[in-house]
């Protein structure tokens, strides 16, 4: 039976799959420099753009809680998290970056430049079109700001 998607359609999506790659590829081995796995460190890039439940971790990591119930468990030993409670209701304990975790996911985020000398060749405008296609793709709002990196 034949393909009903179009050639152009299909190279997109090979390209897509490659950046894909490309990303995990980088952000694994940013990780394991920091002693860390690739979840661990998503779950820490998450952390550091805003303090979270456990519950809206596992939604954003599209996984189940008892899974990041044990990254955290495991970013905290080594002192890289913290959980506290939710000043808007104090049963709910968040998870949040200690000082020392908030400085390793911002070595992380910088340690994946796979894209940054492809994307610096592009003009502004480029980028800015790029930028907008892909929200559209993804179904984010124009004004909802930039997705957590890692996610």
């Amino acid at each position: 039976m034949a393909s009903r998607i179009d050639p152009l359609t299909l190279e997109v999506i090979e390209l897509i799959g490659t950046v894909v790659a490309r990303y995990y590829e980088e952000y694994e081995q940013a990780a394991a420099a920091h002693s860390l796995t690739g979840s661990q460190a998503r779950v820490l890039g998450l952390l550091s753009v805003e303090p979270l439940p456990m519950r809206r971790i596992a939604q954003k990591l599209k996984c189940e809680p008892s899974n990041v119930t044990g990254i955290v468990d495991r970013l905290e030993a080594r002192g890289l998290v913290e959980r506290r409670p939710d000043p808007a209701d104090r049963r709910v304990k968040l998870a949040a970056p200690t000082e020392r975790g908030a400085r390793t996911a911002l070595q992380l985020r910088d340690a994946l430049d796979f894209a940054r000398e492809p994307l610096a060749g592009l003009s502004d405008a480029d980028r800015t079109v790029l930028r907008d296609l892909l929200r559209r793709m993804v179904g984010t709002e124009p004004g909802a700001g930039p997705a957590p990196w890692g996610a």
